[in-house]
């Protein structure tokens, strides 16, 4: 029972910037780590970002100088901002938490429904 809400997708010119949200809800006790993946048309999945809930960050190297992730513990959201947007950067981008839940307390993962990033050329 919980719900990863994503917004901030859309189409940008190369060169641009998108802010990403994913905000988690439902029966959460605490949230763990916090990232972001990707999905091209015709490519697997793959990670973006991720954020503990300490702080510490890692980025695929595509994107690391472009693109930085952040969380807001109060409002259980993750954030990714992206700048110097590429062509190569169009994706699905899905968000996924790790949390534990407040019914029985185990660990679980969640996917967000994802948004899509278009940059033009």
């Amino acid at each position: 029972q919980v719900q990863l809400v994503e917004s901030g997708g859309g189409l940008v010119q190369a060169g641009g910037s998108l802010r990403l949200s994913c905000a988690a809800s439902g029966s959460i006790s605490s949230i763990n780590v916090m990232g972001w993946y990707r999905q091209a048309q015709g490519k697997e999945r793959d990670l973006v970002a991720h954020i503990t809930s300490g702080g510490s960050t890692n980025y695929a190297d595509s994107v690391k100088g472009r693109f930085t992730i952040s969380r807001d513990n109060a409002k259980n959201t993750v954030y990714l901002q992206m700048n110097s947007l590429k062509p190569e950067d169009t994706a699905v981008y899905y968000c996924n938490v790790g949390y534990y839940s407040s019914i029985n307390y185990m660990r679980v993962n969640a996917w967000g429904q994802g948004t899509q990033v278009t940059v033009s050329s």
